[in-house]
């Protein structure tokens, strides 16, 4: 086997590969033995049918195909190896030259995944984020808990206000004719809720309970009913009643009741506990993340358009698995955001890019300090698995094994090394 390899348009490449007529015979034969054992032909047993019969009945063409598809993985697989060619792309394939009593010529184009150069990732220079809690983020937490323990009591000759909930008895009309499905009875609306048509809620400010007001709005020319779309309606609101949220007093006797805590002290200093272990891991996350960024970004690469695309469709398949785990499809998520696929794949374009980018530099940086793995890490990556699922880390070990994907975690192990590489060596600011 012959290939020459040509580099066009940045990273696609195209390989000329030219196989010996011998070997080509040898795979047409070896076409025949195959599908005279597929084929059914009256009068003969599969496996049986003559060559010329077996020609005669698919066509020689179809014979030239399957040995072609004998040949040309192999080869094509013999060309990636030879030059040191990463595909990233489906192959096309173009036949020059198909034919029993000659060489086997094809073409094949595919792009080629680039080469990254480092830049300097060892040694930067990263600011360190101080982890702090103030006061105003144990009382924000606080009163979070105040409020889910609150009761909603009826504010007896108060104004409705922001925040309040008001209940309504309500009839719509465009035209000053009623239409259906606008009107309800004692209906519990929370003000600034936007739940209802834009401008309704804040009609509602400063009417008293016991009072019916009109209300004037303009259906969004968007509405799910067509009929109504981006038409001026009324509706005639009588409040029936004003609720206010009733938060309980901040004691000791509150603390017993909402946590494993006795006084206000010691819930103040769990929740500022709490809140200092979120904010150091927050501010090592970011601290990681700087230096990362800061190798990915002295790094030189181009990136392919078709690795950016593929790992945004990864990333959206990662989104659908996930919403499914909460039982909502992807489709449904995609209409109830307003938004479309193509917009989707837009807003995850950016973050695809620096991914890929991020997944090359781990990989240059494996290579270039030559990191390696031992069994021990592969056990103990293994057994983070195998803790998640509740399983024993030698059954999970056969099934990656089983499965083939035993790579998959030790190129996890190493990027994890890699990245860690840059960490390690941070000069901090």
């Amino acid at each position: 086997m012959k290939a020459t390899m040509e580099k066009i348009d940045n990273n696609k490449v195209v390989f000329e590969i030219e196989v010996p007529q011998a070997e080509v015979a040898k795979a047409v034969e070896k076409a025949y033995r195959k599908l005279a054992n597929k084929v059914n032909i009256p009068g003969f047993r599969k496996g049986k049918t003559p060559r010329n019969i077996l020609e005669r009945h698919i066509g020689k063409e179809a014979l030239l195909d399957e040995a072609f598809e004998l040949l040309a993985s192999p080869a094509y697989a013999t060309a990636l190896e030879e030059n040191n060619i990463e595909p990233v792309s489906h192959p096309e394939i173009d036949v020059v030259t198909l034919a029993e009593d000659k060489d086997l010529v094809f073409k094949v184009t595919v792009v080629a995944k680039p080469e990254l150069t480092l830049g300097q990732y060892k040694g930067l220079k990263v600011a360190e984020t101080v982890a702090e809690v103030t006061e105003e983020q144990i009382d924000a937490q606080i009163e979070t808990m105040r409020n889910s323990h609150a009761k909603m009591v009826v504010a007896e000759g108060v104004a409705i206000a922001e925040g309040d909930f008001a209940i309504i008895d309500f009839e719509g009309f465009v035209d000053d004719v009623a239409f259906p499905g606008g009107a309800g009875k004692a209906h519990p609306l929370q003000i600034g809720s936007n739940s209802f048509i834009p401008g309704f809620e804040t009609q509602l400010i400063g009417v008293k309970a016991g009072e019916t007001v009109d209300v004037n709005v303009t259906f969004p020319t968007e509405y799910h009913a067509p009929d109504l779309a981006g038409k001026e309606a009324v509706f005639k609101v009588t409040v029936n009643d004003v609720k206010r949220q009733e938060l309980p007093v901040l004691d000791d006797e509150f603390v017993k009741d909402v946590s494993d805590f006795d006084t206000v002290e010691e819930l103040k200093a769990d929740i500022k506990n709490k809140l200092e272990v979120a904010a150091a891991e927050k501010a090592t996350h970011e601290f990681r993340n700087e230096a990362i960024k800061q190798a990915v970004e002295n790094s030189t690469v181009e990136i392919p358009e078709i690795m950016v695309e593929d790992r945004i469709t990864k990333m959206i398949e990662d989104l659908s698995a996930n919403l499914e785990s909460r039982g909502m499809k992807l489709e449904d998520y995609i209409k109830y955001m307003n938004t479309d696929m193509n917009a989707v794949r837009t807003n995850y374009r950016e973050s695809a890019l620096v991914a890929v980018k991020t997944d090359m530099l781990m990989e240059a940086i494996v290579r270039a300090e030559a990191l390696e793995v031992t069994v021990e890490e592969i056990d103990a990556e293994i057994g983070v698995i195998a803790k998640g699922y509740g399983a024993e880390l030698a059954d999970v070990k056969s099934i990656i094994t089983g499965q083939g994907k035993m790579s998959f975690v030790v190129d996890s192990i190493l990027r994890k090394k890699a990245a860690q590489l840059i960490i390690d060596s941070v000069e901090k600011e």
